[in-house]
């Protein structure tokens, strides 16, 4: 009981003595990794689609978003979109990649597709077609389950 009151009343649940923690990653971990680093690519891929779009609709720097060329708009709203949510995506991925690795993957992969396929969309100048894109929310669901089931094993079951 001292100890619960310690962690949560700013003590530390470490104790004393060697603060060593070691822990294994299933193999399978590389293709969580792997889908990360494809991620990255995402985000480069949009932000040269962007600089493209800027060079054509003459959209000079630093401008992020054109008064009155919503062609231009759409590029940037589309990476601007993925990056403000990749932070929660590499979250769900990493973490619940320790427990599901092949399942986290195959939805971190979904993910990417539906960011490419919303983009793509979204490139057409017709903000609608972005809607292509939603099945990336299949993904992010998929990473979410498994990272909820992770933390409630620790907590719950540990």
């Amino acid at each position: 009981m001292a100890g619960l009151f310690c962690c949560l009343f700013g003590g530390s649940s470490l104790g004393s003595g060697d603060h060593t923690v070691a822990f294994a990653l299933a193999k399978d971990y590389g293709y969580v990794i792997l889908v990360a680093v494809i991620s990255s690519f995402l985000l480069m891929w949009q932000a040269m689609q962007v600089g493209k779009a800027r060079k054509q609709h003459k959209v000079k720097y630093p401008t992020m978003y054109a008064a009155d060329n919503d062609a231009f708009n759409c590029y940037q709203r589309a990476h601007q979109n993925t990056l403000e949510g990749y932070s929660q995506f590499l979250l769900l991925l990493l973490f619940g990649g320790l427990d599901m690795p092949i399942f986290v993957a195959i939805g971190g992969l979904i993910w990417v597709a539906g960011k490419v396929s919303y983009s793509k969309g979204y490139y057409t100048g017709d903000p609608k077609n972005r809607m292509r894109g939603a099945y990336a929310y299949i993904g992010l669901l998929m990473l979410l389950v498994a990272t909820v089931k992770l933390s409630l094993k620790l907590v719950l079951f540990s």
